[in-house]
């Protein structure tokens, strides 16, 4: 496979490739992870089963997007590709800052620059793509809280009725979803959709994100994500209220949008995120 990756690195970036070091680092999840170096030029690679391409391709879609739209440095995407066994992505390599950050103000300004641009006129996006390793369904809906309700919290919870789990009545619950989105006001923004602090970083203090998983939708998505598994300073916050304020009844709205990646993890890892997606809904049916 190795080959084959540094053949369409050389092809991509038109000199001759041939790494001279491959370590293998941490990963969060079943992709594998990889430095590439051939001593002066050095690269970025995930690998996954050979299923996985169109996950790989997706994220590269989404990375050239946010480029296009965002202040964020994104890393770009060199290529993807596949042999009979395994699928990759090469991306830059950004060597992100260690020390801890002030420049969090920034990152919330960028994020509410992007969150600003309303081009869209509907919720969704072009082509379905992923969240972790889970299908992400985008079909485009003229109303928010038919799109949210449906394609979100009522993929998520069919997702589990699948493997024999449910933790409400799915057509009931996402009935109640659309009720208590029903009256917000919302115009499409586009999302990074998994904007928590492991999709992000800095890069010599400048804000740079990753792992995207883009759709156009109501931008407080971002926001209630950035607050779930480990909030963000207080500094992001300010700076993102400075320059797009949050509307009221935004905490309220916050547990359905926090309720996603929740049943998410659930489908993915099940365990204590199963209890936690349990009380979460119990909270919402109150």
């Amino acid at each position: 496979m190795w080959n084959t990756v540094n053949e369409q690195i050389s092809q991509a970036m038109h000199f001759d490739f041939k790494h001279t070091i491959k370590r293998q680092l941490q990963s969060p999840n079943s992709d594998k992870l990889f430095q590439l170096s051939d001593g002066i030029h050095q690269y970025f690679v995930k690998v996954a089963h050979r299923s996985d391409l169109e996950r790989f391709e997706s994220e590269a879609h989404n990375l050239q997007l946010l480029t296009k739209e965002s202040l964020f440095m994104v890393p770009d995407c060199i290529i993807t590709g596949a042999n009979i066994e395994f699928s990759f992505i090469v991306l830059e390599w950004l060597e992100l800052d260690q020390q801890p950050h002030t420049n969090w103000h920034t990152m919330g300004s960028h994020l509410a620059s992007l969150h600003l641009k309303h081009r869209q006129a509907m919720f969704g996006f072009d082509q379905d793509n992923f969240i972790g390793p889970t299908t992400q369904p985008n079909r485009w809906h003229k109303k928010w809280n038919i799109f949210f309700a449906e394609e979100r919290i009522g993929w998520q919870l069919q997702l589990l009725h699948e493997k024999g789990i449910d933790l409400v009545d799915k057509d009931d619950f996402v009935a109640l979803i659309k009720d208590m989105l029903h009256s917000h006001t919302v115009q499409p923004s586009l999302l990074h959709g998994d904007f928590w602090r492991g999709n992000m970083g800095f890069i010599h203090s400048v804000p740079s994100i990753f792992y995207p998983s883009c759709y156009y939708g109501d931008r407080e998505v971002d926001i209630a994500m950035s607050e779930l598994f480990a909030p963000l300073p207080d500094a992001f916050y300010i700076a993102y209220n400075k320059h797009y304020p949050l509307t009221q009844g935004y905490e309220q709205r916050k547990l359905i949008y926090q309720l996603y990646p929740i049943l998410n993890h659930a489908n993915i890892f099940a365990g204590h995120y199963l209890t936690e997606a349990k009380q979460q809904i119990e909270r919402l049916l109150k």
